[in-house]
């Protein structure tokens, strides 16, 4: 099939579903995910499709309340001072003896250079970067999940992830994700929101970090609802009435100096 013929079928999908992954394109048009990112890249230049990791979305999506991610090197320099922030206020919830699911994202990146200059933690993480950072950290114990590896992420996914992530227990699990509103937490990658339900499901309890961005916005795959989460770590408290309904559901709020 030539690439232009491709590509329309691509924008096709996107116009009947509103949003489609890489995984699904590359099983339905019967092609690798490498040609159909580059499909992706393509369309999106092109101004036809809003291109988010993992897959693409309308162009309305935007004005619907939805966002969309860049790629993941990009995201490491977005919002950095808060990122920060929030890394350092949600390191110091923790100490020595304390066993933590860690999930890939650009600010629980961050969060691993903090926990690199603690001791004495058990971090089980599918993020490379996350494993070399905290295992900086005088004692601490540090397991790698294994899977299929994402270049793009420097991360492990898949069946083989998920079941390797069952044979662990933590009492903590701390995520990022890609969005945050009344209805609970989202990401844009059904990998990524997999394996942070399988982490969650190993776990005794959750927090949550994000910077403002992903406030009241909404992604496109449920990681889970308020109900589920303890604590959130932010930059600046919701505006109402979302900061109400999170509070209501009983997540402590935690605003990063």
């Amino acid at each position: 099939m030539r690439p232009s013929a491709r590509q329309d079928l691509i924008v096709d999908y996107v116009e009947k579903r509103g949003s489609v992954t890489v995984e699904f394109l590359a099983s339905t048009l019967s092609t690798s995910r490498e040609t159909i990112r580059r499909d992706l890249s393509a369309l999106a230049k092109d101004g036809r499709v809003r291109k988010f990791h993992g897959g693409a979305s309308e162009l309305s999506a935007y004005a619907e309340g939805q966002i969309v991610e860049g790629s993941f090197q990009a995201r490491m320099h977005e919002n950095v001072p808060q990122k920060r922030r929030i890394a350092k206020a949600t390191a110091a919830l923790f100490k020595p003896g304390d066993s933590i699911f860690v999930d890939t994202g650009s600010t629980t990146v961050y969060l691993a250079e903090e926990l690199g200059k603690l001791s004495g933690l058990t971090v089980i993480s599918n993020s490379i970067l996350v494993a070399q950072q905290v295992s900086k950290g005088a004692n601490n114990r540090v397991f790698l999940i294994g899977g299929e590896y994402r270049d793009d992420t420097a991360q492990n996914v898949g069946r083989l992830a998920l079941d390797q992530i069952g044979a662990f227990k933590a009492a903590h699990l701390v995520i990022t994700v890609g969005a945050i509103d009344a209805d609970g937490v989202s990401d844009f990658n059904p990998e990524e929101a997999e394996i942070a339900q399988a982490m969650l499901g190993q776990s005794r309890s959750l927090t949550v970090i994000a910077d403002s961005s992903k406030l009241g916005k909404t992604a496109i795959f449920q990681v889970c609802d308020l109900k589920r989460i303890q604590r959130m770590v932010l930059d600046q408290l919701p505006a109402s009435p979302l900061a109400q309904t999170l509070l209501a559901a009983g997540i402590e709020i935690i605003i990063a100096d």
